[in-house]
């Protein structure tokens, strides 16, 4: 006979045992739907040298495919010039001040959180491979952490697929030294107009183009697992660099050259194929990002904010400005060491610079490696020899070694820097109105700062 006091208990005994599971279940579902999250990052990649980017000669074929299945970024930054400040934004979420790691090879501060925290804590196993250059190691609690890149598609083949993953990549690629290049032609090279055009020169980017490629091989080689392993549709791929190339204006500097970075993403089903993006974004945007595609939050203390909204194509706008510190490096002797701090703001058509020691010549490893070392670049010397009768190579040396105190570029009329306004009575409005804004900003991160 049905009872219908029974059959209710029954069905509140079911009910009661399906909302105990919630939480099991909901993990679960969590498991099965979360990205696994593949960041790559290169070594002094410029940002415009590779097809993706209009380089109709290098090759990145990897580099290209991904952009044409995603989304290729035009207006991606470094937070530093250099390697391991850069990577230590990356990591933390942190502009260099606050988390610490500003100076080469610095530290960040005791306690911070980092990249593999955040995302350990959201359910993932957590690898490094390649480069580790950020310290102290400690505070990157990585599950896992190999040394050798080459290792990367390995790694991932066996990764037995439990959690969701994220994989950091870190090519050495194109750091100096570079390979001997025997592919390339430096006859058929384009240089860029600020440059000297001298057989050192061209022998030594065909050497650079030649790093390039080994490192778009390479993740090439991570693409290709992916697709072996048919996680392609579950995974969010982002490439970029830690900076700029390692060439005059670039890498050291707060030009666009050093500052700006390649940036590819992909993850099927979320980002549009072939799509490109204006919007200005900060690599200290990429740990919030990871965060809201793993189904996590950001803290509100970071300053790095999400982006994923672009990538989706829910927005095609991010930050209003850019800001970009350097302070420099201390490693390779009297010469080498860069003591030359400056602090930029770059609008979407305007960039200021404050040079915070321009009495100080701008020496550098280009300009001070002397033959034999492993980083010794001939093509600096081979400027500074053409300088004495070429007046083009004198200004390009003159302009590279000494900096004024500021720096003021419609970035419009002159892309590549070259054409300082700072001393023009018309720009004068702007330029004190992004002066009080950098030196605003340079407050709220904890730096001491002198009003002029």
């Amino acid at each position: 006979m049905h009872n219908p006091r029974r059959t209710l208990l029954r069905t509140i005994l079911f009910a009661a045992a399906i909302w105990s599971m919630g939480p099991w279940l909901h993990a679960a579902d969590d498991q099965a739907t979360r990205p696994h999250i593949v960041l790559f990052l290169s070594d002094d990649h410029g940002w415009a040298d590779s097809g993706a980017y209009g380089d109709s000669y290098v090759r990145t074929p990897a580099i290209d495919r991904l952009a044409r299945q995603g989304m290729r970024l035009d207006r991606a930054f470094a937070a530093s010039p250099l390697c391991s400040p850069s990577r230590c934004v990356i990591a933390t979420g942190l502009m260099p001040h606050r988390n610490g790691g500003h100076k080469f090879g610095t530290p960040i501060k005791p306690g911070l959180r980092t990249m593999p925290d955040y995302l350990k804590k959201l359910g993932y196993h957590t690898v490094h491979v390649g480069k580790f250059h950020h310290a102290p190691r400690a505070q990157f609690p990585y599950d896992k952490i190999v040394a050798d890149e080459r290792a990367a598609p390995e790694v991932l083949a066996a990764y037995d697929g439990e959690k969701p993953l994220l994989l950091v990549v870190c090519s050495h690629y194109p750091h100096t030294p570079w390979v001997k290049n025997e592919t390339y032609d430096p006859a058929k090279m384009s240089l860029p107009p600020n440059f000297v055009d001298t057989p050192e020169t061209r022998a030594l980017r065909a050497d650079y183009y030649t790093e390039v490629t080994i490192m778009d091989r390479l993740l090439g080689s991570v693409l290709g697992v992916l697709k072996r392993r048919g996680w392609e549709d579950r995974t969010l791929v982002l490439y970029t660099s830690d900076q700029g190339a390692n060439w005059p204006f670039a890498k050291w500097c707060l030009y666009d050259a050093g500052v700006r970075v390649p940036m590819v993403a992909r993850w099927p089903g979320k980002i549009r194929v072939a799509t490109t993006s204006d919007a200005m974004v900060s690599l200290v945007d990429l740990l919030p990002t990871f965060l809201e595609a793993a189904g996590g939050s950001t803290p509100k203390d970071l300053d790095g904010r999400s982006f994923l909204g672009v990538l989706t194509g829910q927005t095609d706008v991010h930050r209003p400005v850019i800001f970009a510190t350097h302070t420099g490096n201390d490693n390779g002797g009297p010469g080498i060491a860069n003591h030359c701090p400056t602090r930029t703001i770059r609008t979407a058509t305007h960039k200021y610079i404050l040079n915070l020691a321009p009495e100080e010549t701008f020496n550098t490893h280009i300009t001070g490696c002397r033959p034999g070392s492993p980083h010794y670049l001939a093509f600096w010397d081979s400027w500074v020899a053409r300088a004495r009768t070429d007046p083009h190579a004198a200004a390009v040396v003159d302009a590279y070694l000494h900096r004024p105190r500021e720096e003021l570029y419609d970035l419009t009329d002159d892309p590549l820097e070259r054409h300082n306004l700072a001393a023009d009575p018309a720009h004068a409005p702007l330029l004190q109105t992004l002066r009080a804004q950098l030196t605003a900003w340079r407050k709220s991160q904890g730096e001491a700062v002198e009003d002029r």
